[in-house]
This record gives C-alpha cells, sequence and structure tokens, in this order.
C-alpha cells in the first residue's frame, strides 16, 4: 500500500527482497486508486514470463483451470492449450473421467466471451461441450481428441474435502426448498460433496464436505444471501482413518483402511491398529512482541514447530505442523485476538499421521446421545467432555427428576453435570413440632423422585441440540 498514510513501501521492499530474492530495484510500486505505475505491470509480464512452448502440429492437449455453469448451455469450461487445435465439431475425451464430447463452442475471453473459429496451442479461451455438470469439467483434468490420445498433463488431484459439517432445514416444512438450493448450488461448485443424512434430533439433512473452513463459511453464506435460506450448521469435523486389524472388519468394508466422516461409525479400538488424523503445515507471520503468546496457543492446539525465520527486525515467520481438527473451529479468530489482528495464517495439506483417538459419548441418565457423540484426542478428552456437559446443562430445561448429564469413554465416566429437580416445599405446612414429621416427609418426596428418575424420559428440546451442535464460537 504505498498511498496510505502509515505505508512503509522501503521496509515492504526489503522483506520481499530477503523472502522472494527479488531485487529491491526490481520491485514496481503500484496505487491502483490513484493509477500510479499500473503501465508498468504488463510491461513487466511481458519481460519476465516467457511465452509458451507450444506447436500447433502436435496432438489436441488442454488444460481445464477454471469452469462454470450455464443453465442454457451447460458447463463452460476455461482452458489452456499445450499443444494442437480445437474447433467447434471436433471430438474430445476427458482424461479423468473418460467421458467423450462434442465440441459445441470455442473462443477466448475478452474479458467477455467472445466465439472464434479455433483456438490454437499456446491460447486461453473457454470450451462449450455438452457436459452437464461441473464435475465432468474437474480443475487441472487434461482434454484431448477422441482418435488422437495423449498423456495427461502432471499435477492433476481431484478436490479433496477436508471439513465435514452437518446442514438441516430450521424447519422441516423447508426441506423441499432447501434440497432445491443446494442443487442449484453445487452446480457451480464441484468440490462440495454432500451426502443425505439424518438425525433423531435435528431431522432429515445433509452431510457436506467442503475444502476448507473459509469455503463452509462463503457456501452457507451464498445459501442465505442467494436463496433465502436459514441452516442449521453443525460443528465442523475432520475426515479420521482407521487401520483395520480384524479380519471380520476388513471382509465387510473391503478394505484395510477405512475413512471416518461420522462419529458413529467409529470403529472399536480392539479392531483397530492405528487411528490416522488429517495434519497440515501452517504458516504464521506476526509482530515478533506478540510471538510468545503465539508460540503457547499453538503449544496447547497440539502443534509441532518445524521453523522460525526472522524476516526483519519486526516480523517473525512460523512454521508449525497442525493437527487439522485442533485449527478447523477457532484457531484463527484466536490468533487474531492474540495479535490485535497482526497475525496472518495460511496453512497447506501435510497428509495423515497416527494419533490417539477415541470416541466420547455424551450419557443422560445412562442413555448415550447418538447425536452428540464426538471422536477427540485424548489428552483433550477431559476438557471437551467438561465443556459439552456444561453447555448441556445451560441448554436442557429442568424436569421434574434429577438428570445426570455425564461424558463417557466406553465405559469410564469423565466428567459430569447434575441438573437439578424442581422439588414441592413438602416441609411448608410443619410449624414446630417433632423434626422426625419433617423427615418422614422429605424421605417420602426423596423416594417418589428416585422412582420418578427410573421410569422418567429425558426430552432434549431441539433448541438445546442446535445451542450444542452449533459451531462453538463463546468457546
Amino acid at each position: 500500500q504505498i498511498d496510505l498514510k502509515n505505508a512503509d513501501p522501503e521496509r515492504v521492499e526489503k522483506q520481499i527482497e530477503k523472502l522472494f530474492d527479488i531485487p529491491v530495484d526490481e520491485c514496481v510500486r503500484i496505487s491502483a486508486k490513484q493509477g500510479t505505475n499500473v503501465e508498468k505491470v504488463l510491461q513487466k509480464v511481458i519481460e519476465k514470463i516467457p511465452p509458451p512452448q507450444c506447436n500447433t502440429a502436435d496432438p489436441l492437449k488442454a488444460l481445464v483451470f477454471d469452469s462454470t455453469f450455464d443453465h442454457y448451455r451447460g458447463v463452460i469450461a476455461n482452458i489452456a492449450l499445450f499443444g494442437g487445435e480445437i474447433e467447434k465439431g471436433h471430438k474430445i475425451v476427458s482424461a479423468h473421467t473418460k467421458k467423450r464430447y462434442e465440441v459445441n463452442e470455442v473462443g477466448i475471453l475478452s474479458p467477455n466471451e467472445q466465439p472464434t473459429h479455433k483456438l490454437y496451442a499456446g491460447q486461453v479461451g473457454y470450451l462449450i461441450a455438452g457436459m452437464k455438470e461441473v464435475t465432468e469439467a474437474q480443475i487441472g483434468d487434461t482434454l484431448f481428441l477422441y482418435k488422437q490420445p495423449v498423456e495427461p498433463l502432471p499435477g492433476f488431484k481431484s478436490a479433496k474435502p477436508m471439513v465435514f459439517a452437518g446442514m438441516y432445514p430450521v424447519d422441516q416444512t423447508e426441506y423441499n426448498n432447501l434440497k432445491s438450493a443446494l442443487e442449484r448450488l453445487t452446480l457451480n461448485d464441484s468440490s462440495v460433496n454432500v451426502h443425505r443424512d439424518s438425525s433423531l434430533a435435528l431431522g432429515a439433512g445433509w452431510r457436506l464436505g467442503f475444502l476448507g473452513l473459509l469455503h463452509m463459511e462463503v457456501f452457507n453464506q451464498r445459501l442465505e444471501q442467494e436463496y433465502n435460506m436459514s441452516v442449521i450448521l453443525t460443528a465442523p469435523t475432520v475426515p479420521y482413518k482407521a487401520v483395520l486389524s480384524s479380519a471380520k472388519l476388513i471382509k465387510e468394508y473391503g478394505k484395510k483402511e477405512i475413512t471416518i466422516i461420522n462419529p458413529a461409525q467409529f470403529p472399536d479400538k480392539l479392531s483397530v491398529s492405528e487411528y490416522l488424523e488429517p495434519t497440515v503445515l501452517g504458516t504464521i507471520v506476526t509482530p515478533q512482541e506478540y510471538i510468545g503468546k503465539i508460540i503457547v496457543l499453538c503449544q496447547d492446539r497440539r502443534a509441532v514447530q518445524k521453523d522460525m525465520l526472522y524476516i526483519d527486525e519486526h516480523r517473525v515467520m512460523l512454521k508449525y505442523l497442525f493437527p487439522l481438527n485442533e485449527i478447523v473451529v477457532d484457531f484463527y479468530d484466536a490468533l487474531k485476538s492474540l495479535s490485535s489482528g497482526y497475525a496472518s495464517f495460511d496453512y497447506e495439506d501435510a497428509g495423515y499421521q497416527a494419533a490417539d483417538l477415541i470416541k466420547m459419548d455424551i450419557l443422560l441418565n445412562g442413555n448415550p446421545v447418538e447425536e452428540l457423540a464426538t471422536i477427540v484426542h485424548n489428552d483433550k478428552a477431559y476438557a471437551t467432555g467438561k465443556f459439552l456437559c456444561e453447555r448441556l446443562k445451560d441448554a436442557i430445561p429442568r424436569q421434574l427428576f434429577e438428570i445426570a448429564i455425564q461424558a463417557a469413554i466406553g465405559k469410564k465416566i469423565i466428567a459430569r453435570e447434575t441438573l437439578k429437580a424442581y422439588r414441592k416445599n413438602v416441609v411448608a405446612k410443619c410449624y414446630g413440632g417433632d423434626i422426625t414429621r419433617r423427615m418422614k416427609l422429605l424421605k417420602r418426596q426423596a423416594e417418589g423422585k428416585k422412582l420418578m428418575r427410573k421410569i422418567g424420559n429425558v426430552e432434549v428440546p431441539r433448541d438445546a441440540f442446535i445451542r450444542v451442535l452449533k459451531r462453538q464460537t463463546d468457546k
């Protein structure tokens, strides 16, 4: 920012030189607001970026780098040609899906779509070929001519969901409206995984897989703004893996390693050789005065420090290996509040690693509540169990009998809260006299409460589930 009052371009130039090895004299100071040096950008692009090394005589090889959905024309795929040429009528094949298509239209973007007769190697343009869903035009896929197969361009990976959350309509009468809104939204966003799900507490809904927390927030916001849908979004969870040791389970699943996205499917420890959790490599850039607080925060989230680099005399770059489930809910908010908003955070996938995971059940008067079961790390089990019990105690209305709210791992109770019963003042009519009369009345009341607790059924209201399951922003 060179046009702001507090801008310090000299310091930023030194940082860029240290981080990216770009000499200070090659940095172009630009202000889009004032139009300063904007023309130098295009000049630098021409100088620094080499032209593509392509040949129109080669077989067609086109990379799909983006796609959008049009309700009248189907999928519009944006492509970059690395060889050959393409025109209307050509029969093409997708290297990933192996599906065949006939090209209906090709063109360039300038910036609007401009149909052309042909696209040649080295050009970037768009293609319409009767694809019905965005999932057919996966980003990173290679397109080639039907009669001239080629080696796909390297680096293609299907989008893998990293964060899962349950989505339910606030009112079950809105189910069909939400279903059609989800279908229309996922036409434009192929990276969202949708599975039907149902919950005894929240009714029929879906379990959605997102690429990250920001992706989830944007998707939820689009539902509200574009389709006027109000939804219940449960606390996000991450996909765990279990390496099975039981021959019976391996035969049942047909593979040795299974992915768990729902705590209800968590296999027993006796039939598993090890559990795996997803990890990410996080990069934090912060002013050095906040470094102590940030290191404590990262250690609290089970992170392992990988690197620490002083960018200049004021700023530090920290690299940590985080378990994904530790940063998925509120890590970013905690980091921002600790650093007065100055620290920045970025992360990338770092695969799976072995972890001591357990399934924690929530019991109400000894009966497990399936919707509240959760997968936690052994070290965090007590704190999470205590937090959930406290939250449930506030959310469940009092009954005529006492309710025991417990967090359990297998048969072992690790946390408990007691919701006291409503009681009638049975000794109000006793004034003076022998104490045995009072004790007799209290004993009879206690026996009645005990009987009521045995036969009483705890009805958990829907809004109590919502308050406990919803993203824990007030944690």
